[in-house]
């Protein structure tokens, strides 16, 4: 069965009785070169364990299957069940799991189910869950690589460069831990229902080391999210605002020490700035340790 060709997927679904959920954003892949392609860049051999989230009718999921050890595909809807088991059934080394991976140990659910396999991530995500599962991915801190369909406007925010209109906070939390790539582009007629959106495939490889060093990893992501919260705002009004235990001038002495000037914005530094930032904060908040 080509699991892209409307004139079969219709068919499909009607004999299950399928209706497309908006809620869990699904939109069926209905150009079979997008499948090929995800699964070619996700740089698969047979010692790779892929975990793949929303297999849909399992386009993509056959793809992995033919290249990778394992798949192991988990799904939220449970009226796909029936359509997997036919769309999938000469697919051996693929495991099905119903359930909401967000309430999933991912690193626990990795050494269970891909056990000896390299694991990584392949997957066309649901973009309403899109920042929350990408979250997940980067801090189980077990795959080496997600590679993965989102909303383009979502791709460029992930590799999104500093002084950029798309950087951010999220930009920053991906790029501490992998080195993103945008691959290529999707439009929206290779979907059913045909989404608003443009789409882009993106691959995050783990980073080797961290991009800078820090003394306190949870206070570098509570620096930089008071910079973004208030974007408009200078570093220092944005940090004294978000930070407490900072009053303006201790958040001015700060960015002078770490090396730059007291008017620049957030957006205009990399990861590195704002981990010498953090170190400096952290003298004042514990100037004991």
């Amino acid at each position: 069965m080509n699991l892209t060709d409307l004139n079969q997927i219709r068919p499909l679904l009607e004999r299950h009785g399928f209706r497309f959920s908006r809620s869990l954003g699904q939109n069926f892949l209905t150009a079979a070169w997008v499948p090929e392609r995800i699964a070619e860049s996700a740089g698969l051999e047979e010692n790779t364990g892929v975990l793949e989230v929303g297999p849909g009718i399992g386009c993509l999921t056959a793809e992995l299957s033919r290249r990778a050890g394992k798949v192991l595909a988990v799904e939220l809807d449970r009226a796909l069940k029936p359509i997997l088991a036919e769309t999938l059934a000469g697919a051996d080394n693929v495991e099905l799991l119903f359930a909401d991976v967000l309430k999933l140990d991912l690193a626990q659910l990795v050494r269970e189910r891909l056990p000896g396999l390299r694991p990584v991530v392949c997957a066309n995500l649901p973009y309403n869950v899109t920042s929350p599962l990408l979250t997940a991915f980067l801090t189980a801190g077990c795959f080496e690589s997600v590679t993965v369909m989102v909303q383009k406007e979502v791709a460029q925010r992930l590799c999104a460069r500093a002084g950029s209109a798309e950087y951010g906070a999220f930009s920053l939390l991906v790029q501490w831990h992998t080195e993103p790539e945008l691959l290529f582009t999707v439009p929206p007629d290779c979907f059913v229902p045909r989404p608003k959106v443009h789409s882009a495939v993106v691959r995050l490889r783990r980073r080797e080391s961290l991009p800078a060093p820090v003394e306190d990893e949870a206070l570098l992501f509570r620096v930089i999210r008071a910079a973004f919260n208030q974007r408009r705002k200078t570093l220092v009004n944005a940090l004294c605002a978000g930070i407490g235990e900072v009053t303006k001038e201790e958040a001015e002495y700060v960015v002078k020490k770490a090396g730059f000037d007291p008017k620049i914005r957030g957006e205009a530094l990399e990861i590195g700035g704002f981990a010498k930032i953090a170190d400096e904060i952290g003298k004042i908040l514990k100037p004991d340790l």
